[in-house]
């Protein structure tokens, strides 16, 4: 048992060493205001969660804030550790200042004002929102776009189901076991996901030949440990290619591509 619990812990100390730069930045940043929040003197979640009714020019800062909060240290902990192989493979493919430039711009701009929208305008509420949770589902719709290109359908028994489906799937089972979390901001996340990995938001991102130059012009990758250059990234800027138009995974293998825990 020793030796076990010694080589769980060796391997899980050298993934964390590996993390590429955004994804570090964002895990010790999502952490240090946890225990920010722990003072009494300054309400950093009033301060920082997304309130519908509270957006205005002034306060358009919650939009980007919102994800980095969180209510208590066990929501925290659970979004950090599904939120790190997912955002850690995102910066991997796509480079470390693509991730800056998406993840604090489109990537959750336009899902927050879409929750924003539909809370005012339709719902008529004022639920406030934050927790990484929003960028998990993002994330793993992303992946099930990816699954579904190669993999349109994994089996349980008789019935194929659809592998683009998966995030939805674990929005409903997370909806049923915690009922105090935003299914609307979810499904906003989701949506935005399925937008990213079909390609319809490739337009957003800052250009390659941009990118070049402020990397070259800054020696970034000289000067930055763990920085992810344009030029490293491991499958391009849009993920893999679709090798096959059909196929089916099991559930187990459908799991492992959306949800992968090791590098």
């Amino acid at each position: 048992m020793p030796n076990i619990h010694g080589f769980s812990t060796l391997r899980a100390r050298s993934y964390v060493l590996r993390l590429p730069l955004f994804t570090r930045a964002m895990i010790f940043i999502i952490v240090a205001l946890q225990f920010v929040g722990l003072q009494t003197v300054w309400d950093l979640r009033q301060w920082g969660s997304l309130i519908p009714d509270q957006i205005s020019f002034g306060t358009a800062y919650r939009i980007n804030t919102f994800p980095l909060i969180h209510i208590n240290f066990f929501h925290m902990l659970l979004n950090v550790l599904t939120l790190m192989p997912l955002l850690e493979r995102f910066e991997n493919e796509h480079g470390t200042l693509t991730s800056l430039a998406m993840f604090f711009g489109p990537l959750t701009t336009i899902p927050a004002i879409m929750y924003v929208v539909i809370e005012r305008a339709i719902l008529r509420s004022n639920t406030a929102v934050m927790g990484s949770s929003f960028w998990v589902f993002l994330l793993l719709s992303i992946e099930a776009i990816r699954t579904y290109k190669t993999n349109p359908f994994f089996v349980i028994g008789p019935y194929h189901i659809p592998t683009w489906t998966t995030p939805l799937v674990i929005e409903l089972v997370t909806a049923a076991l915690i009922p105090s979390s935003s299914l609307l901001g979810h499904l906003c996340g989701i949506a935005v996901g399925y937008l990213f990995g079909l390609g319809y938001l490739k337009v957003l991102a800052p250009p390659e030949k941009a990118l070049r130059w402020v990397e070259s012009r800054l020696n970034l990758l000289g000067r930055l440990p763990h920085y992810v250059s344009v030029d490293q990234k491991t499958y391009g800027r849009f993920g893999v290619l679709p090798t096959s138009n059909s196929g089916s995974s099991t559930l187990p293998g459908l799991i492992g591509s959306t949800q992968r825990l090791g590098p």
